[in-house]
């Protein structure tokens, strides 16, 4: 079946989740960000992607309050910041990201960073705030295979989600299968990379050939790879251009051309991500 901006995922519990959606990382709180999501939300997104880190859970809450969709048909997610890792403050953070959103539950919560020492009691809380209906689904985000690899020793739980930076530039094909092999859907942050490889001469090919922008290739790609994908933008033009992405495929060989491509290049700092290896 062909993809549109309809499609999406199933997680366990039988929570449907969009393929695409918006991200908000460095979207700054305020009237830009609420005018985003709202611009989002106006051309067919249904997927919001926030973060207490972010800071801008309230302006994506005032765009949700906006919105004529009834809160069913929008699937939020947000996520548990570093300092607020382990299993009372876990509790406490869920709950301060939902005044701040202004809901009543979320659709998808993740532990921002795998705090060592801490985030498997932040897993904890996770569970027991889904099972107090406060969230319909819990994952994780950062995580490589050895940290699912922990959690799966630790909970019977698996996480619905990993939420980690993923392009053609850093293509992580050993941790994508092993999600599939174990039941969890990867979802692509930074799919754009941050811009910094949108002029690759083999991106712009690409581009050109199927009469799309190098961002719009550059999207298009995890989703023909069953991977969520949250493009961030604050600009309604570029977040209509970034869901214009449903009206082509990009055939096997041109996919494995891009597969190609991967030079494990991440626009999360190495010092950044190495504090939390497991």
């Amino acid at each position: 079946m062909p993809l549109t901006l309809q499609s999406t995922v199933t997680l366990p519990h039988d929570v449907t989740m969009p393929l695409l959606g918006l991200g908000t990382f460095k979207a700054s709180p305020g009237e830009s960000t609420r005018q985003a999501v709202c611009a989002a939300l106006a051309a067919g997104y249904r997927l919001i992607d926030t973060a207490a880190a972010y800071g801008n859970e309230e302006s994506v809450g005032q765009a949700l309050a906006d919105s004529p969709l009834a809160r069913r048909e929008i699937f939020v997610t947000t996520k548990v910041w570093i300092d607020a890792q382990g299993y009372e403050p876990t509790l406490a953070a869920c709950r301060r990201s939902l005044r701040a959103l202004g809901l009543d539950y979320l659709d998808l919560y993740l532990i921002h960073w795998p705090v060592p020492d801490r985030w498997l009691e932040s897993w904890r809380a996770l569970m027991q705030l889904q099972q107090d209906g406060l969230c319909r689904a819990i994952g994780v985000s950062n995580c490589d295979i050895a940290h699912l690899e922990r959690l799966r020793a630790y909970s019977p739980v698996v996480p619905a989600v990993n939420q980690v930076e993923f392009s053609p530039f850093l293509y992580r094909k050993a941790l994508l299968d092993y999600c599939r092999a174990h039941g969890i859907q990867l979802e692509a942050y930074s799919p754009l990379t941050r811009g910094y490889r949108l002029s690759h001469p083999t991106v712009r090919a690409l581009a050109d050939k199927y009469g799309k922008t190098p961002a719009q290739l550059l999207i298009r790609w995890p989703l023909q790879h069953e991977v969520v994908v949250i493009p961030k933008s604050t600009h309604p033009a570029r977040i209509r251009e970034n869901a214009d992405v449903f009206d082509f495929a990009i055939s096997d060989e041109d996919m494995a051309t891009l597969d190609g491509l991967n030079e494990d290049y991440a626009t999360t700092d190495a010092g950044w991500r190495s504090r939390f290896a497991a």
